[in-house]
């Protein structure tokens, strides 16, 4: 299920909140490559993919702007 969302942000607030995204992302995969349960790591895969998929729609927004 999608919300529309109407988010107003300055430049500097784009800028940090990709940059949020980005190294939470990172930190995923860091945990990924750690996990050992499936399960756990399967709920991790699942969060770096929506992850992903909101910078993919920040980056669309900001091309669109």
């Amino acid at each position: 299920m999608e919300v529309d969302m109407d988010l107003q942000l300055t430049e500097k607030e784009e800028e940090l909140l990709k940059e949020l995204l980005e190294e939470h992302h990172k930190h995923l995969l860091h945990e990924i490559n750690k996990a050992h349960h499936h399960e756990f790591k399967k709920n991790l895969r699942h969060r770096c993919t929506t992850v992903e998929d909101i910078v993919e729609k920040l980056k669309l927004v900001t091309a669109a702007a």
